[in-house]
């Protein structure tokens, strides 16, 4: 199976599974991504996601094998990003916070997956590339949309361009991740994180990924008016009569995700 799904209290690890290719896509492994990031999403038993790659790698972009021009003409790429665009969409509109674990390489495609996750750890010796300019093409899968956001227009042209590797430590000084840990502390921090927040206010978290998302195209009176809008929604669920009941007996809180 290209890839694994392995439930723990709370959230599902879910595990690119092509250690060989160093978890290179396919078109078939993206369609396996996609099935059972639904399947999470319907469970009522999953309130945060964990994605990772076995082995060396946590993906090493396309697999060129699959997408190789031929004498007949070149590939058509449309309906592959197609299907890769529709995990990115995905991860994106999750209602349950995604924590992304790289470790070894993120290249091309598999670097930009990693950035549509929520939270992205990675392990020190992680190298993040943009690699599509070694083979005459642009970013995809969301990248060109990722990198300025997250590294403003002038690295991201930079990293884009020049398809230069870069380090875990640097990813995260930059703000294109948010942490570079020791690699043998790896997979127990980013458990411990996605096991933190699946003790969370669920909806709480859902509702804020919504307007942090809104925010990159909302004016601030828009902005305004939909912060107003969720947080009156977040004020209506037992998450939030539960925290408060919690703040003012001074104990923690026990979010049920409801």
């Amino acid at each position: 199976m290209t890839v694994l799904v392995e439930k723990h209290p709370g959230y599902r690890q879910i595990i690119l599974n092509r250690p060989e290719r160093l978890n290179a896509l396919t078109a078939a492994m993206g369609g396996a991504l996609l099935a059972a990031l639904s399947e999470a999403e319907t469970d009522p038993e999953c309130r945060a996601i964990l994605l990772t790659g076995a082995g060396r790698a946590f993906c090493a972009g396309q697999d060129l094998t699959e997408v190789m021009p031929t004498k007949d003409g070149p590939p058509n790429l449309k309906p592959l990003l197609d299907g890769y665009n529709a995990v990115i969409r995905k991860l994106r509109s999750l209602e349950m916070p995604v924590v992304a674990a790289v470790n070894g390489v993120a290249a091309g495609a598999g670097a930009n997956l990693a950035l549509a996750c929520d939270i992205v750890l990675a392990g020190k010796s992680t190298s993040f590339i943009q690699a599509f300019a070694r083979i005459g093409l642009i970013p995809d899968v969301g990248g060109t949309w990722f990198l300025p956001r997250l590294v403003g227009p002038a690295r991201a042209r930079a990293l884009a361009m020049l398809a230069e590797p870069l380090s875990a430590e640097r990813a995260a000084e930059w703000g294109l991740i948010w942490q570079a840990v020791d690699d043998e502390k790896l997979m127990e921090a980013a458990q411990a994180l996605t096991a933190r927040l699946a003790q969370g206010p669920t909806i709480g978290l859902a509702l804020a990924k919504r307007a942090l998302d809104a925010a990159e195209t909302n004016t601030l009176d828009q902005q305004l008016d939909l912060e107003r809008d969720l947080q009156d929604e977040a004020g209506r669920t037992g998450d939030y009569a539960e925290g408060v009941r919690a703040f003012l007996e001074k104990r923690p809180a026990k979010f049920i995700g409801r």
